[in-house]
């Protein structure tokens, strides 16, 4: 591979890796909205594990 051909697989990859960390950030950020206490005036925006911590302590508590 020549560099021109190196730097667009290398765009190609970044692009796929930014559009999958957006997408994921989306989810997340869905996932925050439906759990009861993780939003609200007082509430910070908590992070992916806290997130998803949260998510797994309420769908036990549901089940």
């Amino acid at each position: 591979l020549n560099d021109d051909e190196i730097h667009e697989l290398r765009s190609k990859i970044n692009g796929r890796e930014r559009k999958r960390m957006h997408d994921l950030n989306l989810a997340m950020e869905e996932l925050r909205n439906v759990m009861p206490y993780a939003k609200g005036p007082s509430v910070r925006k908590i992070s992916k594990i806290a997130t998803l911590s949260l998510a797994k302590n309420y769908i036990s508590m549901l089940t």
